[in-house]
């Protein structure tokens, strides 16, 4: 199996909201603000090409489908579409992808589905891609709670279940993708965040979007402060990382701005940690 970190567009976001209630003495240790007290943060989504030959997307990025205001509000780095050239650096066509696996449709993860800003009406890309979301999730898009409606896309909502390309995965997990890619489901960032296991040789590997956004927050009191529930963040990660510990497993992260896939470790007082894989320093980054 072929896995690839892929750059979607970068942001900067405020630092207090990516760390939750840990005191900026802190955090600005792992991630030094800017004047504007926010941090970089990447949008890496990764592809797979599958034994079986499918090429599957997880995770779209922010993309560059926000107006200027927008954008500046955001963070949003670069104007253009930023995953597509990075396809196209590795040899991939936007129309040679067979899948793409969303967490979930916060628009920093599943924005870059749709066209740019200046191209138009919105659209969907990657037109013969089937769109994996969980049905939990999907229920929460459609009907978010004010805590989270500014998160969401109705255009991108209205666009997604207008096509005939949306794959609802139940919450067993299953799905087509079967054996190759295995859905485990976290509540406590939004409800039903799909996270996507897949079975290499040297392990697992797992996409942990935004349960782990990045190396800092696999230290087990550190979460954000967009999680609904913090808590409940924190008591799955422990199970996720317990078991990875056991299983010599890897996570594949979506918004480290210098680190794209790290081992998990644990020291003799069981805390834990992340074993850097493979830095940012190459585009695209071949994990496996």
């Amino acid at each position: 199996m072929r896995i690839l970190a892929l750059d979607g567009n970068r942001q900067w976001l405020d630092g207090g909201a990516m760390f939750g209630n840990a005191p900026r003495t802190v955090w600005q240790t792992w991630c030094p603000p800017d004047e504007r007290h926010r941090i970089p943060l990447a949008c890496r989504c990764m592809f797979a090409e599958l034994d079986d030959g499918r090429r599957v997307l997880f995770e779209t990025g922010i993309g560059a489908f926000f107006e200027p205001k927008l954008r500046d509000r955001y963070g949003v780095v670069e104007p253009h579409h930023v995953l597509l050239e990075s396809l196209a650096h590795a040899g991939l066509a936007e129309d040679s992808i067979d899948a793409i696996v969303l967490s979930h449709l916060h628009f920093d993860h599943a924005g870059g589905l749709l066209s740019a800003y200046d191209d138009g009406p919105a659209r969907l890309l990657f037109p013969k891609a089937r769109i994996y979301i969980g049905h939990t999730h999907w229920r929460r898009a459609l009907a978010p709670h004010p805590r989270d409606r500014a998160s969401f896309l109705p255009e991108l909502n209205a666009l997604l279940a207008k096509s005939d390309r949306v794959v609802l995965v139940g919450d067993d997990g299953g799905s087509d993708l079967a054996p190759f890619v295995r859905f485990h489901f976290s509540q406590g960032h939004t409800p039903g965040l799909m996270l996507s296991e897949l079975a290499l040789a040297s392990g697992p590997l797992v996409f942990v979007a935004d349960l782990i956004p990045g190396l800092p927050w696999v230290h087990l009191p550190i979460t954000m402060g967009y999680d609904r529930s913090p808590e409940v963040s924190i008591d799955e990660k422990t199970k996720l990382l317990e078991d990875l510990v056991v299983r010599h497993g890897r996570l594949f992260f979506f918004h480290d701005p210098n680190v794209a896939c790290a081992e998990v470790t644990r020291d003799g007082k069981g805390r834990f940690a992340g074993a850097v894989v493979a830095d940012a320093s190459e585009a695209p980054d071949e994990i496996a």
